[in-house]
Formats: C-alpha cells, structure tokens, sequence
C-alpha cells in the first residue's frame, strides 16, 4: 500500500475479490493523485526541438552527448543535481521516473527521458493545475465476468510495430506474444508486450471507445497489466483492472495507441473510464 493510503474496512457479505478491487481502486487514485504522479506533469520537452539547448520554462541548458545528456546552469538558474546547488555543468542518463530525478528546480523534478535515441526532459509539478482539480476516476461496477482466465502465446521471435502516439507521433510499439480468452463463447487475442520484468502490458480499445462517456462509453483506449504468466503459460485477465493512460491525466505523455488488432468488437464495462474534474 502506497505512503499516506488508508486501508478499506471489508464490509459483511462483502467477496474477498470485490473487497481486493476497492483496495487497488483507493491505491490506484492516490497513486495518481501523488505530488509526482501522471497528473503532476506539465511538459515534455525535446531537445531535437530546442537547437539552442533552451527548453521551454526550463532553467539551464541542456545538450546531448554521445550516450549522455549534459545540463549546464548557473547559480541565478535555481537548478540542483543530487540536491546540490548546480553551477557548471552535470551529465545524466536516462531514468525512470520522477522519483529517480537527479535534476529538480524547487519542488519541480526533471526527469531525462530517451526515446528511439531522441532526449528529452520532462517536467513534474506538484503545484500542476491537473492536480489541482482532480476529483477522481470514473469507473464501471465491478462484475465477476470480467475475470476470465487466459493463455499466453508467445510469438517465435519479439516484433515492433508502428503505432500513432499521443502525441502526434509514430514510434515503435514492442510486442512479445498475444493473450487469447474467451469471452461469451467467442475466443479473442490480444497483442501484448513485455514490462521487462516478464510482465505483461496490453494497449487495447472496444466498443465503448467510440462512445461519449454519457453514453457508457469510456477514454478512446485504455491499459491493462495483468502480470506475468505462470510456467504454465496460462494468466487471468481482470479487465475490472483496466487502466486510463497516462495521457488521460496530461496532455504531455506518450501514449502508445492499440496496435492492430487489439480493438475489441465488444463493449468491455469494465475499469476505469474517464477522469473527474472539479468546476
């Protein structure tokens, strides 16, 4: 359980399954509620875009080099580096996450990112406008249907395929092997690739996508993380887990959308739908 999350009484009568999903849906909201969570970042800015190294509302100067990316300030800049004070110049690789930012400037991290050999640097803010009027997610009822076991066949060799991207972009999606399932008696496959840990991710879409949400519909594709197959190849898929994007949170991520094939004929009433916004 994430830091500062409270945990659900489980009501009488209540399934150990149900009560799970309410404790994951409460993680999952203060996890992107969190000051560095998805809702906290305010640009993602690409050095490809910026031949004078200046980024847009980003202190310093950043350029590439090689197989690093090199920041350069001075002291009126503001910017730390391992929480020191920088005054010259610091070279970074990539990383992960906000959590994992070496560069901050106040309470802002940035957070080097590569891409297809491109750099770039975004930019999470806990003082974001995004978090600032979040007032939760969106979901559909929790339903048994939706838990349906499901097989892994992974493909003889890793693929990619070019997808459109959030962002106007096409990039390179990895694929490692389809996930098959049934669903009312009709047997479907998705396209999933590998979280590099064994896990597996899956970018889908259905029949709801196409819908306003005030007509059952949902956000136009969404996420789904089952974990990893057993020895067995064989997985359960929650879809009561399905995920917004990160894009549905910020204009300024890099969504991937579904590759071929992973939009489902079905309405799939099921995980999270759309974002709620306060007035």
């Amino acid at each position: 359980m994430p830091a500062g999350a409270t945990a659900i009484s489980q009501p009488p009568g209540e399934s150990d399954e149900l009560h799970r999903w309410r404790s994951w849906r409460r993680e999952r909201t203060d996890a992107v509620s969190a000051p560095y969570g998805p809702l906290a970042v305010t640009g993602t800015h690409w050095l490809a875009d910026a031949p004078d190294g200046r980024l847009p509302g980003v202190p310093g100067r950043w350029t590439e080099d090689g197989e690093e990316l090199v920041v350069s300030a001075v002291p009126a800049d503001l910017i730390a580096v391992d929480g020191q004070p920088l005054d010259g110049e610091a070279r970074l690789g990539p990383e992960h996450g906000p959590l994992d930012a070496r560069v901050t400037s106040g309470d802002r991290h940035l957070v080097v990112l590569r891409r297809e050999g491109l750099w770039a640097v975004r930019v999470f803010d806990p003082d974001a406008a995004a978090r600032r009027t979040f007032a939760g997610i969106d979901v559909y009822e929790h339903a048994e249907r939706w838990v349906v076991p499901a097989t892994f066949r992974a493909y003889p060799a890793d693929r990619t395929v070019q997808v459109a991207n959030a962002d106007g972009v096409t990039r390179g999606l990895g694929l490692t092997g389809e996930v098959v399932f049934t669903v009312d008696g009709v047997e479907y496959a998705l396209a999933a690739g590998d979280e590099g840990d064994g896990a597996l991710w899956i970018v889908l879409a259905d029949a709801t996508s196409t819908r306003p949400v005030e007509a059952g519909g949902s956000y136009p594709f969404r996420f789904l993380r089952p974990g990893a197959p057993a020895a067995d190849a064989s997985l359960t898929l929650d879809f009561n887990r399905t995920l917004l994007p990160p894009c549905a949170f910020t204009d300024h991520s890099l969504c991937p959308f579904p590759p071929p094939g992973n939009t489902l004929p079905f309405a799939l009433t099921a995980g999270e739908r759309t974002t709620l916004t306060t007035d």
